[in-house]
């Protein structure tokens, strides 16, 4: 009797384990995680951090005795996407942002380095899933410049002084930028004055400044 309850036993296991395998006589597929298409993975809002090389140069100088070349700075700061309708997202940033010039001078060498803070409100395009471009308007927002003087001048000397009596300057920003993976992103961008910065506190001919900005950003969820 125990030998035939334990058979009994083992075949109502069994049977259960195969009922629960096949349905109507096929076996159920198994379930597996479908992937997250590049239109799901659109819709996140995402917040990160950005920085990088600044390579900067001034441009419409209206004193021809200055010969202009640029300077070599860096940019760090926050970003944010946020999804509008694939595949157009709204991408404001909060950056910390050096630029500025160097130029030789019959009386000697001049390098000046600004300290700005960006705000670029960026209209971001997925061309692909790997590959984004960006455009739209910045305000840069002075905090304070240094002026450095050497090499011929009467006084080897470094000037500092606060910018913050000068107007906020609009730029203008394009770029583009390419997804190693969700959370990391190589940046390229350029960007411009669109005003003319002529204030007396640079000591300086009217001029606009020029950047080329080269990058990486980390996203997260």
């Amino acid at each position: 009797m125990k030998k035939i309850l334990s058979f009994a036993i083992c075949l109502l296991v069994a049977g259960s384990v195969s009922a629960q395998g096949y349905y109507y006589g096929h076996r159920r597929p198994v379930k597996r995680s479908a992937p997250r298409s590049s239109a799901n993975d659109f819709y996140r809002t995402r917040i990160g951090i950005a920085g990088g090389f600044n390579f900067a140069d001034a441009v419409d100088a209206y004193n021809t005795n200055y010969s202009t070349a640029g300077i070599t700075a860096f940019h760090v700061g926050l970003t944010l996407d946020i999804p509008v309708a694939y595949p157009i997202s709204f991408a404001p940033e909060v950056l910390f942002s050096q630029k500025g010039y160097s130029a030789q001078t019959t009386d000697g060498n001049f390098t000046q380095r600004s300290n700005f803070i960006d705000v670029p409100l960026l209209a971001k395009f997925r061309l692909s899933p790997f590959v984004n471009f960006v455009i739209g308007p910045q305000f840069s927002f002075p905090i304070s410049t240094t002026n450095t003087y050497d090499n011929g001048f009467d006084v080897t000397a470094k000037e500092h002084y606060s910018t913050t009596s000068d107007k906020t300057v609009l730029d203008g920003v394009i770029g583009v930028g390419f997804d190693l993976n969700p959370n990391v992103e190589l940046r390229a961008r350029y960007t411009i004055d669109f005003q003319q910065t002529d204030d007396n506190a640079y000591y300086i001919p009217g001029y606009r400044n020029e950047v080329f900005q080269l990058g990486i950003g980390f996203k997260f969820q």
